[in-house]
């Protein structure tokens, strides 16, 4: 009983004939491989991930669960095609909060081609990529009584005052008003032992160190719950990850400063609205 996930906020979906994940209900993820070289590209990373020794155990619970491949007949109809099988990042989630932030102020690799680097770098300058180190690149705010989901195209125009706006609405008790965003749930996301924060603490000490790989077009995905006490209204299971691959390269000894500089971006953000929950300002986390 394959179908599409209910809470992908970006990247290729499975409608409308389109070939795209699935899930099975069951905790498993399966992401067909692109028949470029992005797919070759993204299973060999699993593959050399999930058996590289020098991976500290913390740090391997932010990457999905690699279980192989499987062949799948594909979502558009095509026949069977090569899936990697992942563990599902929303399993035991019952009304998941979900945002997409893809991270480094390029998402080109060095030896890219001259058409999909001139893609990505016009990519890069009209988002907030090359100003901040990082971009949303999808959300959704699940509340009881309603879900908020901003289109692609909403999305694509963000700029760098909206991007503050976003993370603190993403926390906010109304995010589908458009009455200044309350944070009302900044605290218990984004602050604590096991908050956003924390867990953006723990990855940027390990970027800090490692030289293994270079992460471009990579994205760090942040989903939170509420557990039904307080009718609901209380934020548990805070969940940070790190998904799509397809460009990882060898690190050659080399720190990703790429990555690491969108990842104390987006920290400082983070931090900035936890410092100040009620400021409706930007100019501190700009």
């Amino acid at each position: 009983m394959l179908k599409p996930p209910e809470h992908q906020v970006a990247g290729h979906q499975a409608r409308d004939g389109r070939l795209g994940p699935v899930v099975d209900g069951s905790g498993l993820f399966y992401k067909p491989l692109q028949s470029d070289d992005r797919g070759a590209n993204e299973l060999t990373f699993y593959t050399s991930f999930s058996s590289e020794p020098r991976i500290p155990t913390r740090i391997r619970s932010f990457f999905p669960g690699f279980q192989g491949t499987q062949l799948l007949h594909a979502s558009d109809g095509s026949g069977l095609h090569p899936h990697l099988v992942l563990d599902d990042l929303f399993a035991g989630l019952r009304l998941p909060s979900v945002i997409d932030l893809k991270i480094g102020s390029r998402t080109w690799f060095p030896s890219a081609p001259e058409d999909y680097f001139r893609k990505c770098l016009a990519k890069d300058r009209k988002s907030t990529s090359a100003l901040l180190g990082f971009r949303i690149s999808g959300l959704q705010v699940n509340d009881e009584d309603c879900r908020w989901r901003p289109s692609h195209d909403e999305v694509r125009q963000f700029n760098a005052k909206d991007v503050f706006r976003i993370l603190r609405r993403f926390v906010s008790s109304d995010p589908a008003s458009d009455c200044e965003p309350n944070c009302a749930f900044a605290s218990a996301v984004y602050g604590g032992a096991e908050g956003v924060l924390a867990q953006l603490l723990e990855l940027k000490a390990w970027f800090e160190d490692q030289t293994l790989f270079h992460f471009y077009s990579a994205s760090v995905l942040v989903a939170y719950d509420k557990d039904g006490s307080q009718d609901g209204r209380r934020p548990n299971r805070v969940r940070v990850r790190l998904v799509d691959f397809a460009h990882v390269l060898d690190g050659n000894g080399v720190i990703d400063h790429n990555f690491l500089g969108g990842l104390c971006s987006l920290i400082k953000f983070i931090s900035n609205i936890l410092k100040d929950p009620d400021n409706i300002s930007n100019s501190n986390a700009l």
